[in-house]
């Protein structure tokens, strides 16, 4: 079971071009790419979809490669115009159980990969509305990233595994703080029964839901002390 939902987070990318493309395409981005801004403790981000709005914070405090990423994509405006492309729905275990995956379907607008952090690292577990970055080997992840509809301990970090892989888990980075309805609403969009390949066939979403928008918005005040 746990090895099946590392498989399932498997990243589908344009990463899977050929060598040549993806050195021409991710040097023209990395030129036309402003700077990366610093990366601060928490960050607030809106991903205004065509469904609806989904409010996302990000642990920069103990995930700052992952999310200096996403907010290097954020900041640069390349998810605007993103897809949310996957809906995974397993059979097991307490409903909804699965993930929802986005990304950047342009090899163009990558920028390079970056280095894993893994949750045994930065302590971000994959809880029920966590993103977490989609990848294929460590190292790998670039924009493509999902948001749980359930708790996967089988994508966290496991040192005491046999198998490389499974021992560095997945990189958690944030949590939604609000649209967990309007993820949930995409999870259950139909489903084509022919997209994708490997493990993700029979998971793409018929119709991908557009990204309009992707911007940082204030973080929310803290509540009054008692």
């Amino acid at each position: 079971m746990a090895l099946g939902l590392a498989a399932a987070h498997l990243v589908l990318s344009p990463a899977n071009a050929a060598p040549a493309r993806k050195i021409a395409t991710r040097a023209a981005a990395a030129k036309a790419a402003p700077a990366p801004a610093p990366v601060p403790d928490v960050a607030t981000v809106a991903l205004v979809t065509s469904e609806g709005t989904i409010v996302v914070e990000l642990d920069g405090k103990h995930a700052p490669i992952s999310v200096g990423n996403f907010l290097h994509y954020v900041d640069s405006k390349r998810y605007d115009g993103m897809t949310f492309y996957r809906a995974m729905h397993l059979e097991w275990g307490q409903q909804p159980n699965g993930l929802l995956q986005g990304g950047i379907r342009d090899g163009a607008k990558l920028f390079k990969p970056v280095a894993h952090e893994p949750t045994s690292q930065t302590g971000i577990l994959h809880k029920a509305g966590t993103l977490s970055l989609a990848r294929l080997a460590p190292g790998t992840a670039t924009a493509d990233f999902s948001i749980l509809l359930s708790d996967m301990p089988g994508l966290d970090a496991d040192p005491a595994n046999a198998d490389p892989d499974r021992q560095l888990g997945y990189a958690a980075f944030g949590h939604v703080v609000s649209g967990m309805d309007v993820v949930r609403k995409i999870w259950d969009m139909p489903i084509s029964p022919t997209l994708g390949e490997g493990p993700m066939r029979g998971q793409m979403l018929a119709q991908p839901v557009k990204v309009l928008t992707a911007r940082r918005v204030a973080n929310p005040a803290p509540p009054p002390a008692p």
